[in-house]
Order: C-alpha cells, then structure tokens, then sequence
C-alpha cells in the first residue's frame, strides 16, 4: 500500500492507494499533477531522513509527501 500525504495549514491529509489497482493508481496520478499544477511541492522518502523532489508521478513511491507553496506578508 502507498500512500500520498498532503501537507495543508490544518495538519495534513492521507490518501492510500494500492499501486496495483488501475482505478486507484490513476485517481493518484490525477492527484499528484492536480497538487503540482497548484503549486504543491512533491517528494519522495529515499533513505531514513532523506527525501528528494520528484516532478513526475512515480507510481513505486512508498510515499510521496505534498508540502504547499509558502506565502509571504
């Protein structure tokens, strides 16, 4: 199971999908460039307290966390 974690002001939202089901992997894909076209910045786990920016939908992510654009003022 994968999961994609949407960092938001109110905490975050989870969405897990199984990779191996169509209908889900797609409704995550549409997700992930939804987020990115706002402006949500996506990145992935790649070792123990690393993580790396991904501009493309990777569908063997573990997990992909959505971290939103800062607003200044």
């Amino acid at each position: 199971m994968a999961i994609q974690i949407v960092m938001d002001r109110t905490g975050d939202s989870r969405h897990p999908f199984d990779p191996n089901d169509a209908q889900e992997l797609a409704t995550a894909e549409q997700r992930f460039y939804e987020l990115t076209k706002v402006g949500f910045t996506a990145a992935v786990r790649t070792d123990p307290g690393q993580v790396s920016q991904i501009r493309s939908f990777d569908p063997n992510a573990e997990e992909t966390v959505f971290i939103p654009r800062l607003v200044g003022g």
